[in-house]
C-alpha cells in the first residue's frame, strides 16, 4: 500500500530535505516512513544509511527517528504509530556502534568506539526525537526516560575548553585540539 524507497542517506537528509518533504510532499513522506518500518520489520532496526536495498551503516546516528517524529508533529498520519515507537526503541538500544556504552555510561568514550563525540551528540539528538514522539503519542513513561537520555550530550561538554570533547577512561582526553 506504499511506494518502497531505496538509496537514501538519512544522515545527509534528515536535517533539511526530509523536513521539507514533510511540508511539500506528505504522501512521499508517508511512503518513506512506511519504508523505514518495513525495513525495521525485515532487519530488526530502522535504517541508518540504506543503499540499493542494503543497510550500509556507513554513517552515525539513527536519524529515521527524527524523520518519523517530524512528520507526526506536522500532522502526517496513516502509519502504525505503535510499531514506529517500537522500532525507535529497538534502534536506540541496538547492541552496536557505541550504543551500549552510550546507554550505560551516558556518553561514548574513546575506548568504546571511533567517532565517539559525534556519536554521543547524534544519539542524544535521536533520543530527544524519541522523547518528543513519545510525548506526542501519550507515552509519558517513554518520554521520561528518553528526555533524560537526550541530556547525555552534556556529559562530553568540557566546561574549561567550552567544546564537546572526547573522554578516555572516564577523564577528559588531553591534549585536546578542537581543530583535529
Amino acid at each position: 500500500d506504499f511506494t518502497n524507497y531505496s538509496v537514501f542517506s538519512l544522515w545527509d537528509t534528515y536535517r533539511a530535505a526530509h523536513p521539507l518533504y514533510a511540508l511539500m510532499d506528505r504522501k512521499r513522506t508517508l511512503d518513506y516512513i512506511k519504508t523505514f518500518l518495513a525495513q525495521y520489520q525485515q532487519g530488526g532496526r530502522l535504517p541508518v544509511w540504506e543503499l540499493a536495498g542494503n543497510e550500509t551503516d556507513c554513517m552515525i546516528g539513527f536519524h529515521s527517528v527524527s524523520v518519523i517524529a517530524d512528520a507526526l508533529v506536522k500532522g502526517i498520519s496513516g502509519f502504525n504509530v505503535k510499531l514506529a515507537l517500537e522500532a525507535m526503541l529497538n534502534s536506540a538500544t541496538w547492541n552496536g556502534f557505541g550504543l551500549p556504552a552510550f546507554n550505560k555510561n551516558g556518553f561514548i568514550s574513546m575506548e568504546d568506539e571511533p567517532e565517539n563525540v559525534s556519536r554521543t551528540l547524534e544519539y542524544a539528538y535521536d533520543d530527544w526525537c524519541i522523547a518528543a514522539f513519545a510525548k506526542y503519542t501519550g507515552r509519558a513513561d517513554v518520554y521520561n526516560d528518553y528526555i533524560q537520555k537526550a541530556q547525555y550530550y552534556k556529559n562530553i561538554f568540557h566546561p574549561k575548553s567550552a567544546f564537546a570533547q572526547p573522554r578516555k577512561n572516564g577523564n577528559w582526553f588531553t591534549p585536546f585540539d578542537p581543530r583535529e
